[in-house]
Protein backbone atom coordinates (compact mmCIF):
# COMPACT_ATOMS: atom_id res chain seq x y z
CA UNK A 1 0.00 0.00 0.00
CA UNK A 2 1.38 3.42 -0.95
CA UNK A 3 2.17 5.90 1.81
CA UNK A 4 0.87 9.45 1.58
CA UNK A 5 3.43 12.24 1.18
CA UNK A 6 3.81 14.00 4.49
CA UNK A 7 3.41 10.81 6.54
CA UNK A 8 5.63 10.84 9.62
CA UNK A 9 8.65 8.56 9.11
CA UNK A 10 8.48 7.65 12.79
CA UNK A 11 5.39 5.51 12.15
CA UNK A 12 7.13 3.21 9.63
CA UNK A 13 9.24 0.07 9.94
CA UNK A 14 12.68 0.24 8.28
CA UNK A 15 11.55 -1.76 5.24
CA UNK A 16 8.47 0.40 4.73
CA UNK A 17 10.50 3.54 5.33
CA UNK A 18 13.01 2.53 2.63
CA UNK A 19 10.19 1.89 0.18
CA UNK A 20 8.63 5.23 1.13
CA UNK A 21 11.96 6.99 0.53
CA UNK A 22 12.37 5.31 -2.87
CA UNK A 23 8.82 6.26 -3.88
CA UNK A 24 9.29 9.84 -2.72
CA UNK A 25 12.62 10.18 -4.54
CA UNK A 26 10.89 9.15 -7.75
CA UNK A 27 7.90 11.42 -7.16
CA UNK A 28 10.10 14.44 -6.40
CA UNK A 29 12.32 13.86 -9.43
CA UNK A 30 9.32 13.48 -11.72
CA UNK A 31 8.16 16.87 -10.54
CA UNK A 32 11.57 18.47 -11.15
CA UNK A 33 11.75 17.08 -14.68
CA UNK A 34 8.17 18.15 -15.39
CA UNK A 35 9.12 21.75 -14.50
CA UNK A 36 12.28 21.80 -16.61
CA UNK A 37 13.34 19.49 -19.44
CA UNK A 38 9.82 18.18 -20.10
CA UNK A 39 8.50 21.72 -20.42
CA UNK A 40 11.02 24.05 -22.04
CA UNK A 41 13.73 23.90 -24.69
CA UNK A 42 17.42 24.45 -24.03
CA UNK A 43 17.59 28.26 -24.53
CA UNK A 44 14.72 28.78 -22.08
CA UNK A 45 16.32 26.46 -19.52
CA UNK A 46 19.68 28.24 -19.78
CA UNK A 47 18.15 31.73 -19.72
CA UNK A 48 17.91 33.84 -16.60
CA UNK A 49 14.30 34.99 -16.48
CA UNK A 50 14.98 37.34 -13.56
CA UNK A 51 18.13 38.34 -11.69
CA UNK A 52 16.26 37.23 -8.57
CA UNK A 53 16.34 33.62 -9.77
CA UNK A 54 18.74 31.05 -11.18
CA UNK A 55 18.45 29.59 -14.68
CA UNK A 56 16.15 26.59 -14.37
CA UNK A 57 18.90 24.22 -15.48
CA UNK A 58 21.05 25.41 -12.55
CA UNK A 59 18.33 24.34 -10.11
CA UNK A 60 18.03 20.97 -11.86
CA UNK A 61 21.74 20.14 -11.65
CA UNK A 62 22.01 21.62 -8.16
CA UNK A 63 19.47 19.18 -6.68
CA UNK A 64 21.49 16.31 -8.18
CA UNK A 65 24.77 17.66 -6.82
CA UNK A 66 23.23 18.12 -3.36
CA UNK A 67 21.90 14.56 -3.52
CA UNK A 68 25.33 13.23 -4.49
CA UNK A 69 27.00 15.13 -1.65
CA UNK A 70 24.66 13.98 1.10
CA UNK A 71 23.30 10.58 0.03
CA UNK A 72 26.33 9.16 -1.76
CA UNK A 73 29.37 10.79 -0.19
CA UNK A 74 28.20 11.50 3.37
CA UNK A 75 25.68 8.72 3.97
CA UNK A 76 27.07 5.90 1.81
CA UNK A 77 30.77 6.84 1.81
CA UNK A 78 31.03 6.77 -2.00
CA UNK A 79 33.78 8.77 -3.68
CA UNK A 80 32.81 11.98 -5.46
CA UNK A 81 31.62 11.36 -9.02
CA UNK A 82 32.21 14.85 -10.39
CA UNK A 83 33.93 16.99 -7.77
CA UNK A 84 34.44 19.78 -10.31
CA UNK A 85 30.71 20.46 -10.14
CA UNK A 86 30.72 21.25 -6.43
CA UNK A 87 31.77 24.87 -6.88
CA UNK A 88 29.39 25.53 -9.80
CA UNK A 89 26.38 24.35 -7.84
CA UNK A 90 27.29 25.73 -4.43
CA UNK A 91 24.54 28.24 -3.65
CA UNK A 92 26.85 30.18 -1.33
CA UNK A 93 29.69 30.57 -3.79
CA UNK A 94 27.73 32.18 -6.60
CA UNK A 95 24.81 34.65 -6.20
CA UNK A 96 21.82 33.96 -8.41
CA UNK A 97 22.46 37.01 -10.56
CA UNK A 98 25.87 35.67 -11.66
CA UNK A 99 24.98 32.03 -12.30
CA UNK A 100 24.24 32.40 -16.05
CA UNK A 101 27.92 33.29 -16.58
CA UNK A 102 29.09 29.96 -15.13
CA UNK A 103 29.96 26.97 -17.35
CA UNK A 104 26.75 25.20 -16.39
CA UNK A 105 25.83 21.72 -17.53
CA UNK A 106 23.52 21.93 -20.51
CA UNK A 107 20.08 20.40 -20.02
CA UNK A 108 20.85 16.97 -21.56
CA UNK A 109 24.09 16.66 -19.60
CA UNK A 110 22.40 17.80 -16.40
CA UNK A 111 19.70 15.19 -16.95
CA UNK A 112 22.29 12.44 -17.45
CA UNK A 113 24.18 13.51 -14.32
CA UNK A 114 21.20 13.58 -11.98
CA UNK A 115 19.93 10.27 -13.39
CA UNK A 116 23.29 8.59 -12.69
CA UNK A 117 23.32 10.00 -9.16
CA UNK A 118 19.81 8.68 -8.60
CA UNK A 119 20.67 5.16 -9.78
CA UNK A 120 23.60 5.04 -7.36
CA UNK A 121 21.43 6.43 -4.54
CA UNK A 122 18.81 3.71 -4.98
CA UNK A 123 21.53 1.06 -4.98
CA UNK A 124 22.98 2.55 -1.79
CA UNK A 125 19.55 2.74 -0.15
CA UNK A 126 19.18 -1.04 -0.49
CA UNK A 127 22.47 -1.60 1.34
CA UNK A 128 22.32 1.12 3.97
CA UNK A 129 20.93 0.50 7.43
CA UNK A 130 18.89 3.41 8.76
CA UNK A 131 20.92 3.18 11.93
CA UNK A 132 19.82 5.02 15.09
CA UNK A 133 23.52 5.02 16.02
CA UNK A 134 24.29 7.36 13.10
CA UNK A 135 22.45 10.63 13.51
CA UNK A 136 22.50 11.33 9.78
CA UNK A 137 20.78 8.00 9.03
CA UNK A 138 18.52 7.75 12.08
CA UNK A 139 14.96 7.25 10.76
CA UNK A 140 16.32 8.14 7.32
CA UNK A 141 16.87 11.80 8.27
CA UNK A 142 19.37 12.54 5.49
CA UNK A 143 16.96 11.15 2.88
CA UNK A 144 14.19 13.32 4.28
CA UNK A 145 16.48 16.34 4.17
CA UNK A 146 17.38 15.72 0.52
CA UNK A 147 13.76 15.09 -0.45
CA UNK A 148 12.65 18.35 1.16
CA UNK A 149 15.54 20.20 -0.50
CA UNK A 150 14.43 19.08 -3.96
CA UNK A 151 10.82 20.05 -3.31
CA UNK A 152 11.97 23.47 -2.09
CA UNK A 153 13.81 23.94 -5.37
CA UNK A 154 10.75 22.80 -7.30
CA UNK A 155 8.84 25.60 -5.59
CA UNK A 156 11.66 27.97 -6.53
CA UNK A 157 11.32 26.78 -10.13
CA UNK A 158 7.63 27.68 -10.04
CA UNK A 159 8.56 31.17 -8.85
CA UNK A 160 10.92 31.39 -11.83
CA UNK A 161 8.08 30.33 -14.13
CA UNK A 162 5.94 33.10 -12.64
CA UNK A 163 8.65 35.65 -13.52
CA UNK A 164 9.20 34.21 -16.98
CA UNK A 165 7.76 35.97 -20.07
CA UNK A 166 6.73 34.31 -23.31
CA UNK A 167 4.24 31.66 -24.32
CA UNK A 168 2.34 29.89 -21.51
CA UNK A 169 3.62 26.42 -20.65
CA UNK A 170 1.84 25.66 -17.37
CA UNK A 171 -1.86 24.78 -17.08
CA UNK A 172 -4.33 27.65 -17.30
CA UNK A 173 -6.79 26.12 -14.86
CA UNK A 174 -7.74 22.95 -13.05
CA UNK A 175 -10.89 20.97 -12.56
CA UNK A 176 -10.39 20.52 -8.82
CA UNK A 177 -13.19 22.02 -6.73
CA UNK A 178 -12.18 23.09 -3.24
CA UNK A 179 -14.58 22.25 -0.40
CA UNK A 180 -15.67 25.47 1.30
CA UNK A 181 -16.84 26.40 4.77
CA UNK A 182 -19.43 28.87 5.97
CA UNK A 183 -17.35 31.54 7.70
CA UNK A 184 -19.34 32.69 10.71
CA UNK A 185 -16.48 34.53 12.43
CA UNK A 186 -13.91 36.86 10.89
CA UNK A 187 -11.46 36.01 13.68
CA UNK A 188 -10.97 33.28 16.26
CA UNK A 189 -9.73 33.47 19.83
CA UNK A 190 -6.62 31.62 20.94
CA UNK A 191 -6.58 31.46 24.76
CA UNK A 192 -3.56 32.50 26.81
CA UNK A 193 -1.11 29.94 28.11
CA UNK A 194 2.05 28.00 27.32
CA UNK A 195 2.47 25.56 24.48
CA UNK A 196 5.41 23.52 23.10
CA UNK A 197 6.81 25.42 20.11
CA UNK A 198 8.96 23.55 17.59
CA UNK A 199 9.68 19.84 17.80
CA UNK A 200 12.17 17.39 19.24
CA UNK A 201 10.28 14.31 18.09
CA UNK A 202 9.75 14.63 14.33
CA UNK A 203 12.62 12.71 12.74
CA UNK A 204 12.53 14.63 9.46
CA UNK A 205 12.19 18.08 11.02
CA UNK A 206 15.06 20.37 10.04
CA UNK A 207 17.46 21.97 12.48
CA UNK A 208 15.70 25.36 12.71
CA UNK A 209 12.50 23.61 13.89
CA UNK A 210 14.33 22.19 16.90
CA UNK A 211 14.26 21.80 19.85
CA UNK A 212 10.76 21.89 21.28
CA UNK A 213 10.51 24.56 23.96
CA UNK A 214 7.75 26.05 26.06
CA UNK A 215 6.48 29.47 25.01
CA UNK A 216 3.89 31.35 27.05
CA UNK A 217 1.59 33.32 24.76
CA UNK A 218 -0.97 35.92 25.85
CA UNK A 219 -4.49 35.51 24.47
CA UNK A 220 -5.08 36.96 21.01
CA UNK A 221 -7.44 36.88 18.07
CA UNK A 222 -6.30 35.80 14.62
CA UNK A 223 -8.04 35.96 11.25
CA UNK A 224 -10.09 32.88 10.46
CA UNK A 225 -8.80 32.98 6.87
CA UNK A 226 -5.92 34.65 5.03
CA UNK A 227 -6.44 38.21 3.75
CA UNK A 228 -8.18 38.02 0.36
CA UNK A 229 -7.55 39.88 -2.87
CA UNK A 230 -10.78 41.81 -2.31
CA UNK A 231 -9.72 42.93 1.16
CA UNK A 232 -6.27 43.89 -0.03
CA UNK A 233 -7.68 45.73 -3.04
CA UNK A 234 -9.68 47.89 -0.63
CA UNK A 235 -6.39 48.90 1.02
CA UNK A 236 -4.89 49.76 -2.38
CA UNK A 237 -7.92 51.78 -3.48
CA UNK A 238 -8.07 53.61 -0.15
CA UNK A 239 -4.60 55.02 -0.86
CA UNK A 240 -2.73 52.71 1.49
CA UNK A 241 0.43 52.89 -0.61
CA UNK A 242 0.46 56.69 -0.32
CA UNK A 243 -0.09 57.01 3.44
CA UNK A 244 3.31 57.13 5.12
CA UNK A 245 1.70 56.68 8.55
CA UNK A 246 0.83 53.06 7.70
CA UNK A 247 4.38 52.04 6.89
CA UNK A 248 7.42 51.30 8.99
CA UNK A 249 10.39 53.54 8.29
CA UNK A 250 12.12 50.79 6.29
CA UNK A 251 8.85 49.90 4.56
CA UNK A 252 8.20 53.47 3.46
CA UNK A 253 11.74 53.70 2.15
CA UNK A 254 11.14 50.50 0.13
CA UNK A 255 7.80 51.83 -1.17
CA UNK A 256 9.36 55.12 -2.28
CA UNK A 257 12.44 53.55 -3.86
CA UNK A 258 10.52 50.77 -5.61
CA UNK A 259 7.55 52.87 -6.71
CA UNK A 260 5.19 49.95 -6.01
CA UNK A 261 1.48 50.66 -5.68
CA UNK A 262 0.01 47.13 -5.67
CA UNK A 263 1.09 43.50 -5.20
CA UNK A 264 3.45 41.99 -7.75
CA UNK A 265 1.78 40.92 -11.00
CA UNK A 266 -1.35 43.04 -10.44
CA UNK A 267 -2.40 45.19 -13.41
CA UNK A 268 -5.13 47.79 -13.77
CA UNK A 269 -7.08 48.51 -16.93
CA UNK A 270 -9.58 51.28 -16.38
CA UNK A 271 -11.56 50.27 -13.32
CA UNK A 272 -10.69 46.57 -13.62
CA UNK A 273 -7.95 44.77 -11.74
CA UNK A 274 -6.13 41.93 -13.51
CA UNK A 275 -3.22 39.70 -12.61
CA UNK A 276 -0.50 37.99 -14.60
CA UNK A 277 -0.21 34.32 -13.69
CA UNK A 278 2.34 32.17 -15.48
CA UNK A 279 2.39 34.56 -18.49
CA UNK A 280 -1.42 34.68 -18.83
CA UNK A 281 -3.38 37.81 -17.88
CA UNK A 282 -6.72 37.12 -16.17
CA UNK A 283 -9.26 38.90 -13.96
CA UNK A 284 -8.16 39.24 -10.36
CA UNK A 285 -10.15 36.67 -8.35
CA UNK A 286 -11.54 38.55 -5.35
CA UNK A 287 -12.08 35.44 -3.25
CA UNK A 288 -8.53 34.07 -3.35
CA UNK A 289 -5.95 34.95 -0.69
CA UNK A 290 -3.70 37.75 -1.85
CA UNK A 291 -0.24 36.53 -2.87
CA UNK A 292 3.03 38.06 -4.06
CA UNK A 293 3.07 40.67 -1.33
CA UNK A 294 6.24 41.45 0.61
CA UNK A 295 6.49 41.75 4.38
CA UNK A 296 6.41 45.55 4.23
CA UNK A 297 3.10 45.45 2.33
CA UNK A 298 1.58 42.95 4.74
CA UNK A 299 2.70 45.05 7.71
CA UNK A 300 1.21 48.25 6.21
CA UNK A 301 -2.11 46.54 5.44
CA UNK A 302 -2.34 45.24 9.01
CA UNK A 303 -1.90 48.78 10.37
CA UNK A 304 -4.52 50.11 7.95
CA UNK A 305 -6.93 47.43 9.22
CA UNK A 306 -6.18 48.38 12.85
CA UNK A 307 -4.43 45.08 13.44
CA UNK A 308 -0.94 43.58 13.25
CA UNK A 309 0.88 40.56 11.87
CA UNK A 310 0.94 37.56 14.23
CA UNK A 311 4.18 36.58 15.84
CA UNK A 312 5.67 33.27 14.77
CA UNK A 313 4.70 31.75 18.13
CA UNK A 314 1.11 32.99 17.74
CA UNK A 315 0.93 31.53 14.25
CA UNK A 316 2.21 28.11 15.35
CA UNK A 317 -0.03 27.97 18.41
CA UNK A 318 -3.11 28.81 16.34
CA UNK A 319 -2.16 26.16 13.77
CA UNK A 320 -1.24 23.29 16.05
CA UNK A 321 -2.39 23.63 19.66
CA UNK A 322 -5.59 22.10 20.99
CA UNK A 323 -6.26 24.02 24.19
CA UNK A 324 -9.03 21.63 25.28
CA UNK A 325 -6.93 18.47 25.14
CA UNK A 326 -3.59 20.25 25.67
CA UNK A 327 -2.05 18.45 22.70
CA UNK A 328 -0.03 19.64 19.74
CA UNK A 329 -0.41 18.19 16.25
CA UNK A 330 1.83 17.91 13.19
CA UNK A 331 -0.87 19.41 10.99
CA UNK A 332 -3.80 21.65 11.94
CA UNK A 333 -6.28 18.76 11.64
CA UNK A 334 -4.14 16.18 13.46
CA UNK A 335 -1.36 13.71 12.71
CA UNK A 336 -2.65 12.26 9.43
CA UNK A 337 -0.84 13.26 6.23
CA UNK A 338 -2.37 16.00 4.05
CA UNK A 339 -5.06 15.05 1.56
CA UNK A 340 -6.92 16.95 -1.16
CA UNK A 341 -9.83 17.45 1.26
CA UNK A 342 -7.67 19.16 3.88
CA UNK A 343 -5.32 21.55 2.12
CA UNK A 344 -4.23 23.05 -1.18
CA UNK A 345 -0.66 21.73 -1.45
CA UNK A 346 1.68 20.02 -3.87
CA UNK A 347 0.98 21.95 -7.07
CA UNK A 348 -2.39 20.22 -7.46
CA UNK A 349 -3.56 23.67 -8.53
CA UNK A 350 -1.50 26.56 -9.85
CA UNK A 351 -3.15 29.16 -7.63
CA UNK A 352 -4.59 29.60 -4.14
CA UNK A 353 -8.14 28.48 -3.46
CA UNK A 354 -10.88 30.77 -2.15
CA UNK A 355 -10.42 32.06 1.39
CA UNK A 356 -12.61 29.82 3.51
CA UNK A 357 -11.82 26.55 1.77
CA UNK A 358 -11.06 23.16 3.33
CA UNK A 359 -13.16 22.96 6.50
CA UNK A 360 -11.74 19.45 7.05
CA UNK A 361 -8.33 21.07 7.50
CA UNK A 362 -9.40 23.46 10.25
CA UNK A 363 -7.14 24.02 13.24
CA UNK A 364 -8.53 23.35 16.75
CA UNK A 365 -9.04 27.11 17.24
CA UNK A 366 -11.20 27.24 14.11
CA UNK A 367 -8.73 28.94 11.76
CA UNK A 368 -8.75 27.69 8.16
CA UNK A 369 -6.04 27.25 5.51
CA UNK A 370 -3.16 27.53 7.93
CA UNK A 371 -1.38 24.97 5.80
CA UNK A 372 -1.33 25.46 2.02
CA UNK A 373 -2.59 28.17 -0.36
CA UNK A 374 -0.14 30.97 0.56
CA UNK A 375 2.93 31.30 2.77
CA UNK A 376 2.02 33.61 5.62
CA UNK A 377 4.31 36.39 6.82
CA UNK A 378 4.78 36.72 10.57
CA UNK A 379 6.22 39.65 12.51
CA UNK A 380 9.17 37.59 13.75
CA UNK A 381 12.80 37.84 12.71
CA UNK A 382 14.43 34.54 11.75
CA UNK A 383 16.74 33.19 14.43
CA UNK A 384 17.44 29.96 16.28
CA UNK A 385 15.36 28.55 19.09
CA UNK A 386 16.83 28.23 22.61
CA UNK A 387 19.17 25.24 22.48
CA UNK A 388 19.50 25.35 18.68
CA UNK A 389 22.20 23.13 17.18
CA UNK A 390 23.20 23.35 13.53
CA UNK A 391 22.80 19.96 11.85
CA UNK A 392 24.13 18.70 9.56
CA UNK A 393 25.62 21.96 8.23
CA UNK A 394 25.52 25.62 9.28
CA UNK A 395 24.50 26.91 5.85
CA UNK A 396 21.03 25.40 6.00
CA UNK A 397 19.83 27.76 8.74
CA UNK A 398 22.39 29.28 11.07
CA UNK A 399 24.10 31.63 8.62
CA UNK A 400 20.72 33.34 8.03
CA UNK A 401 19.97 33.99 11.71
CA UNK A 402 19.67 37.61 12.83
CA UNK A 403 20.31 38.98 9.34
CA UNK A 404 17.00 40.79 8.85
CA UNK A 405 15.02 37.87 7.41
CA UNK A 406 11.34 37.50 8.35
CA UNK A 407 9.67 34.17 9.08
CA UNK A 408 6.90 32.77 6.88
CA UNK A 409 4.73 29.84 7.90
CA UNK A 410 2.26 27.31 6.55
CA UNK A 411 3.38 26.51 3.02
CA UNK A 412 1.48 27.40 -0.15
CA UNK A 413 -0.22 25.75 -3.10
CA UNK A 414 3.25 25.07 -4.60
CA UNK A 415 4.68 23.48 -1.42
CA UNK A 416 4.89 19.71 -1.35
CA UNK A 417 3.21 18.00 1.63
CA UNK A 418 6.53 16.39 2.47
CA UNK A 419 8.04 19.86 3.08
CA UNK A 420 5.16 21.27 5.12
CA UNK A 421 4.01 20.88 8.73
CA UNK A 422 3.00 23.20 11.55
CA UNK A 423 6.59 23.47 12.80
CA UNK A 424 8.17 24.11 9.38
CA UNK A 425 9.89 27.50 9.09
CA UNK A 426 10.52 29.47 5.92
CA UNK A 427 12.28 32.82 5.79
CA UNK A 428 13.02 35.57 3.30
CA UNK A 429 13.97 39.22 2.94
CA UNK A 430 11.09 41.59 3.81
CA UNK A 431 11.19 42.97 0.24
CA UNK A 432 10.59 39.63 -1.51
CA UNK A 433 7.45 39.39 -3.65
CA UNK A 434 8.17 36.69 -6.24
CA UNK A 435 7.47 34.02 -3.63
CA UNK A 436 3.90 32.77 -3.15
CA UNK A 437 3.41 34.82 -0.01
CA UNK A 438 0.32 36.21 1.68
CA UNK A 439 -0.68 36.76 5.30
CA UNK A 440 -3.37 36.93 7.93
CA UNK A 441 -3.64 39.48 10.72
CA UNK A 442 -4.07 39.34 14.48
CA UNK A 443 -4.83 41.55 17.46
CA UNK A 444 -4.50 41.40 21.22
CA UNK A 445 -7.54 39.95 22.98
Amino acid sequence: MSILPGTSPDSLTEDRLKQHVADELERGRSRSIALTTDLLDEPELLAQHSTLMSPLVWDLAHVGNYEELWLLREAAGIQAMRPELDDLYDAFEHPRATRPSLPLLRPAEAGDYIALVRRKVLDALDRLRLDPGRELLDSGFVFGMVLQHEHQHDETMLATHQLRRGDPVLPASDALPAPSALITRAEVLVPAGPFPMGTSADSWALDNERPAHQVDVASYLIDTVPVSNAAYRAFVEAGGYDDERLWSEAGWDWRCRSGKRAPAFWLREGGTWLRRRFTRVEPLPDEEPVQHVCWFEADAYARWAGRRLPTEAEWEKAASWDAASRTKTRFPWGEDAPTAERANLGQARYHPTAAGSFPAGAAPCGALQMVGDVWEWTSTDFTGYPGFRAFPYREYSEVFFDQGYKVLRGGCWATDPLACRTTFRNWDHPIRRQIFSGFRTARDA
